[in-house]
């Protein structure tokens, strides 16, 4: 087995109605019950993700989610969708530095991928309490600093929208077999969650080098990327690690799993380690000051598609991210001890990129199977 591939395999295999919805999705951080049968398509190299036990996966759900997350009427003035902000062809990201919510807000973060989010350990950037796909879209539906879907005080009005299609009311109750009021807030999420969970990548040059045992999947330039990037040197697949190249991810087997949050010393503005007001990571969570600055590490998959870069969008170009990382940040007493910078060749540049650029699934932002449906 290459070295790569045993690297990849063993680091780190991890209001009344809105609190009435959270009630109701609480459940959904339960993990190792016994799941329905589904027909997962899942590549070489993936392993079975964890579901909940309250939301197992259907064909139908899936299938309802897909609508859903294509459909502006989720929203509370019925403009905005899920995938407003997360796009197929950019591996469902947005291209802004900022996303831009239902009403023109600005949002402080960038919009994060998509790609494999079944296996997150944790979901947002800096936020330890969402463990779950359903309890993470709590925060674009309610979410008032900025408003984004703009759900709040929308509840009834946007589950009428829903429950007066008669082509939704059908698949609801076929999603939702047994339920009396199958179209609801809270299954509108479980649907949607459950389509997110079907967008697997896994079909990149590096995955058919690794797994397909294709040995020209990957350019000479890129294999030698791929040796800087593990390399101790290097070190960047101590933070981006595991068959997802991303920080801790979960799945069904997975034991163990602890979250990791990093300051990357991307910002020091008070010459002790300050990040911007407006966002300063995990600690705005916790309200440790060890965690200023601190933001998951995102997946690499198709990270040659989501530009721009970091939380906030600050880093326009992977070139740029390069250069950021081999100056090692800036310094300060909360930077991560993986962030050490090292010196870098125009040469070992070029590798890296052919590297990052060998991690696009052309297939994956190609899938018919998540692109936009014809919509109710």
């Amino acid at each position: 087995m290459p070295a790569t591939r045993r690297i990849l395999l063993t680091c780190g295999v991890a209001g009344t109605l809105v609190v009435a919805l959270a009630a109701a999705l609480a459940g959904t951080a339960v993990r190792g019950a016994a799941q329905p049968s589904f027909a997962w398509q899942l590549p070489p190299g993936l392993p079975k993700p964890r579901v909940p036990a309250d939301n197992p996966m259907t064909a139908e759900k899936a299938a309802l989610g897909r609508l859903l997350f294509y459909d502006p009427r989720i929203s509370g003035n019925g403009t905005y969708a899920c995938a407003s902000c997360h796009e197929q062809a950019r591996a469902f990201t947005d291209g802004r530095a900022h996303a831009v919510g239902s009403t023109g807000a600005l949002h402080p973060r960038s919009t994060m991928s998509l790609t494999n989010v079944v296996y997150n350990a944790s979901f947002g950037w800096a936020d330890p309490t969402l463990r779950s796909l359903e309890a993470q879209m709590s925060v674009p539906m309610f979410n008032e600093h900025p408003i984004e879907l703009g759900v709040g005080g929308h509840e009834s009005e946007i589950v009428g929208r829903i429950a007066g299609t008669p082509e939704y009311a059908r698949r609801f109750g076929a999603a939702f077999p047994g339920e009396r009021s199958p179209v609801s807030l809270a299954n509108i999420v479980k649907a949607i969650a459950s389509f997110e969970r079907t967008l697997v990548s896994g079909d990149s040059a590096l995955d058919r080098y690794l797994y397909k045992d294709d040995r020209g999947a990957l350019s000479t330039e890129a294999a030698s990327g791929m040796r800087l990037f593990f390399s101790d040197r290097l070190a960047c697949g101590t933070c981006h690690e595991t068959f997802n190249l991303s920080g801790p991810v979960d799945y069904q087997g997975a034991t163990g799993v602890k979250l990791l949050f990093h300051n990357n010393g991307l910002y020091d503005v008070d010459g002790r380690g300050a990040y911007p007001s407006e966002d300063r990571g995990l600690i705005d969570k916790t309200h440790d000051a060890a965690d200023m600055g601190h933001f998951r590490a995102p997946t690499l998959r198709n990270v040659a598609l989501t530009a721009p870069y970091m939380h906030d969008g600050s880093l326009p170009t992977l070139e740029a991210v390069l250069t950021h990382y081999a100056h090692g940040g800036h310094g300060s007493v909360y930077r991560s001890d993986r962030v050490k910078g090292f010196p870098l060749t125009p040469a070992e540049e070029r590798d890296l990129i052919a590297f990052l650029h060998a991690l696009t699934d052309r297939g994956f932002v190609g899938n018919p199977a998540f692109s936009r449906p014809v919509l109710p």
